[in-house]
């Protein structure tokens, strides 16, 4: 799977490949690869690190703590480009870019080898050919187009009230008149509320999946005593009508994807499927029922579980065979969810593993 980067002399955090773990509860990283683990790989153009991680990892979110990465280095981590050789040191039990017993620096101590570089010019892009997190393009439609928009927003948001000519249908170049307060924003996203987003916890409808219709930008704020802005739509991927809403465009979309539990326990429940289809699978993408006001941010890493149903103990008594006992099953995990957007209360996820068609209702808990 795929995308990562680095600046300048911070190259250096090649030297980052250790077998120090991350802060954190989690079992030591070592005690998780997998038993038929090869001894190395060669990265290849459309690897992934969650690929790669998994070749070696039973949980391949937790690449970051088996190659060492501290907070800032995962916040920028472009560092493995294709060609490269990862080595499956065993007798330390790390991944590393240095081939174990090599005679590098530190090796005897069970230690990485210090890298040193020395100063050099490199004309094109850093970062530009390096392997991502997980698969890039399954998200990238979702990073800047679909929108979920939540109560609050819907009743403020800014609205379409007329155009120039009357015309009922707005397209690319066309002027339109807005009504209600930009915030001081100048270039908005305009979209048409769709799906209903319903909890399967609490029944209530949390938020709703907008239709992307398009951009517009201010041409002139309301001002001679009129009551409306004046905008011109700048791009137009549906027709545009009066009643449709503006939100602000969002600021260029992080790409640098690290796993890692959240912040504090999750237990999350699947609200929809994209696309509106029954079941999906691996790369598909579906949203959860918590956000960022309940600890998920970019790169937090859930665990799927099928919702235990409760059922009727056949061994129970009761009157006359009715009012038997109920038992709850437990959740069965069958999978594991990437978080890659996030709004308050609501998140897109990306399907990384499963071994059984995901369903509405599943149940996505913080990593055990």
């Amino acid at each position: 799977m795929k995308n990562f980067s680095i600046v300048g002399t911070r190259l250096a955090a090649a030297a980052l490949f250790t077998c120090a773990a991350m802060a954190g509860a989690h079992a030591a990283p070592g005690s998780d690869f997998r038993p038929d683990a090869p001894d190395q790989h060669v990265v290849v153009k459309g690897d992934t690190l969650w690929g790669i991680s998994s070749t070696f990892l039973n949980s391949p979110w937790r690449w970051p703590e088996v190659w060492g990465l501290n907070k800032d280095e995962i916040r920028n981590p472009h560092w493995i480009y294709p060609g490269q050789i990862i080595y499956f040191d065993r007798t330390h039990g790390r991944l590393s870019l240095h081939k174990p017993g090599d005679g590098g620096a530190g090796d005897a101590q069970g230690e990485p080898p210090e890298l040193r570089m020395s100063p050099q010019l490199r004309t094109e892009a850093l970062g530009k050919d390096a392997v991502p997190a997980i698969p890039a393009a399954a998200i990238e439609p979702f990073l800047s187009q679909p929108l979920v928009v939540e109560a609050d927003e819907l009743a403020g948001a800014a609205r379409i009230t007329a155009s120039p000519e009357g015309h009922l249908y707005l397209g690319k170049g066309d002027k339109v008149y807005v009504r209600g307060d930009l915030n001081g924003g100048s270039s908005f996203q305009v979209f048409r509320p769709g799906t209903p987003l319903t909890d399967p916890e609490s029944g209530k409808v949390t938020a709703w999946q907008a239709t992307y219709l398009g951009t517009v930008a201010l041409q002139a704020p309301a001002r001679g005593g009129a009551d409306v802005h004046t905008f011109v739509v700048a791009s137009s991927n549906r027709e545009m009508g009066v009643g449709d809403l503006l939100v602000p465009a969002p600021p260029t979309p992080l790409r640098n994807y690290a796993p890692h539990p959240p912040e504090r326990p999750v237990r999350a429940r699947v609200m929809s499927i994209y696309a509106d289809v029954a079941q999906a699978a691996q790369s598909q993408v579906v949203t959860v029922n918590k956000g960022s006001v309940d600890g998920l941010d970019i790169g937090s890493v859930l665990q799927l579980y099928h919702y235990g149903q409760t059922v009727t103990d056949p061994g129970s008594k009761g009157f006359l065979g009715l009012f038997r006992k109920k038992i709850k099953l437990p959740d069965e995990q069958f999978g594991t969810l990437f978080i890659f957007r996030v709004f308050k209360h609501v998140s897109y996820g990306l399907i990384m593993q499963v071994t059984e068609p995901v369903r509405v209702g599943d149940v996505a808990n913080s990593p055990e």
